[in-house]
């Protein structure tokens, strides 16, 4: 993807996800897409990235199953990027990075971006709950255990996911 960085014989998650959407155009890529934008030419011209790097990347985020193509023009044949499952599963993630660019470079109140909660109708932040018992969890009240015996490198995991996915 363009990187020097090579993850693959690390044995973390944050590593394995940084070999698939590390790359800053990818996140940018993936926060359009959460804003609607499902065409090539849409996202060239919104991001102004070489069409071979912009080409690059929806290619890895395709073949990773985070986008799948879509075909909408048959003559010339056209096709759009939609989230898969997998790709959805990353909102969190740009919901919280934004939420940080709001708090540390911004500063609150002069988000170039803001969310609002349907429900409630509240300006929306995000915060990291407990899936079993939904508290609020701060980082200070989570722990560390030991790693599983023999937890496979990111290089080990994804080529399992491929042929998985095959």
């Amino acid at each position: 993807m363009g990187r020097t960085a090579d993850y693959t014989n690390e044995r973390c998650a944050v590593a394995a996800t940084l070999e698939i959407v590390g790359d800053p155009w990818t996140l940018l890529i993936l926060r359009d897409a959460f804003a609607g934008v499902k065409r090539f030419e849409q996202w060239q011209e919104r991001l102004g990235v070489a069409r071979n790097v912009l080409a690059s990347r929806l290619k890895t985020l395709v073949g990773h199953g985070v986008m799948e193509t879509r075909r909408y023009s048959e003559r010339p044949p056209r096709h759009e990027y939609w989230l898969t499952e997998k790709g959805l599963a990353l909102s969190p993630v740009l919901l919280t990075m934004a939420e940080w660019g709001d708090r540390y470079i911004y500063g609150r109140g002069h988000s170039p971006v803001l969310f609002r909660h349907k429900a409630c109708g509240c300006e929306f932040h995000p915060v990291l709950a407990c899936e079993a018992c939904g508290e609020v969890v701060q980082r200070r009240e989570l722990e560390r255990t030991p790693p599983h015996d023999r937890a496979p490198t990111v290089g080990e995991a994804l080529e399992a996911a491929k042929i998985a996915a095959e």
